[in-house]
């Protein structure tokens, strides 16, 4: 995945991508384009034990960046990454073919684009790529920058929500916490909700794209040092939000692309870098009253996911979640 117009943080601290990709976590990179846009990337695992990993690198991108090797063409990793990408409501990007060197990138371009039809995802536009050889890197840098374009920049809100997905210590300064904002701003001094425990706490410092800043609007990769906050009174998945604006919810109703057991079923619903059991019980064809283990700070007419023990994406409508409680 890939959230443009964004910035991510590096530390001492931070963990290397080779480390990060042997854990199945998340990674991130930044890059500027000709055109002067700044892209940061959100690498989420590939491998197929660490699929489950991947929605919470969605969360609030605008956009994805869907690589597939030549030499290896569409894999289920691949179906399930497109099934996230389509329940999490992300509907632009760029297919990057790579390894072009050790296949036909033609032929994969071909297979990917049947394969993405009838999908929110049909028709994005091709690079083909071969790392070793750079054949194909200054198309994609093009590719970019006429995505970043396209883009639309997010409308002004109070109404501010960061999914953490890293915590951290660093000596002298305390406990750090990452995440894509996706909505709102953070500024240094501001008051902000920790929603697992519903307490204040305030920004001391704030990063973007490894340097200081007084403010940070979405979106945006940041690293929010809190004030007086313990590493373990948070964790992935929590969230950070604007006190008032935000009221908690454990029942709703949704629309379901998909549920193969219309009888009472546990699964799991990604919303962020969240990841919280749920009950799903089928209301009629399409439709379902969900129950989160949790409550949670949550948008009406968003999309999320849900994963089933057996692995499938059940996709929630972006348009029809009814709040009950």
């Amino acid at each position: 995945m890939v959230s443009l117009r964004a910035a991510t943080f590096h530390s001492k601290r931070a963990r290397p991508l080779v480390e990060e990709r042997r854990r199945g976590d998340l990674g991130y990179a930044w890059t500027t384009l000709p055109t002067g846009e700044t892209v940061t990337f959100v690498d989420v695992p590939g491998h197929q034990k660490f699929v489950p990993n991947m929605p919470a690198g969605v969360g609030p991108v605008p956009a994805a960046l869907l690589v597939i090797a030549a030499d290896e063409g569409w894999s289920r990793q691949t179906q399930e990454h497109v099934e996230a990408l389509c329940a999490s409501g992300v509907r632009d990007g760029v297919l990057v073919i790579t390894r072009a060197d050790l296949g036909d990138g033609d032929l994969a371009v071909e297979e990917a684009w049947d394969r993405l039809a009838g999908t929110p995802s049909a028709g994005l536009e091709a690079v083909v790529t071969s790392a070793p050889t750079g054949a194909g890197l200054p198309e994609l840098r093009g590719a970019l920058g006429r995505l970043a374009a396209r883009l639309p920049t997010p409308a002004a809100t109070p109404r501010t929500r960061l999914w953490v997905d890293r915590v951290f210590t660093v000596r002298g300064a305390g406990t750090v916490v990452t995440g894509t904002l996706g909505r709102g701003s953070i500024a240094r001094d501001d008051e902000l909700l920790l929603w697992s425990r519903a307490d204040p706490v305030r920004v001391r410092q704030l990063q973007s794209l490894g340097r200081s800043v007084d403010r940070a609007d979405a979106v945006a990769r940041v690293a929010v040092n809190l004030r007086g906050l313990p590493r373990e009174a948070v964790r992935r998945g929590d969230a950070l939000v604007t006190p008032g604006w935000w009221a908690g919810t454990r029942e709703f109703d949704a629309r379901l692309d998909w549920l193969a057991d219309c009888r009472s079923s546990q699964v799991i619903l990604h919303v962020g870098s969240a990841a919280v059991p749920v009950r799903a019980r089928c209301l009629g064809e399409g439709t379902a009253r969900i129950r989160a283990e949790r409550a949670l700070p949550l948008d009406v007419g968003r999309c999320c996911a849900i994963r089933g023990s057996s692995g499938s994406s059940l996709a929630l409508s972006s348009s029809t979640w009814n709040r009950r409680r």
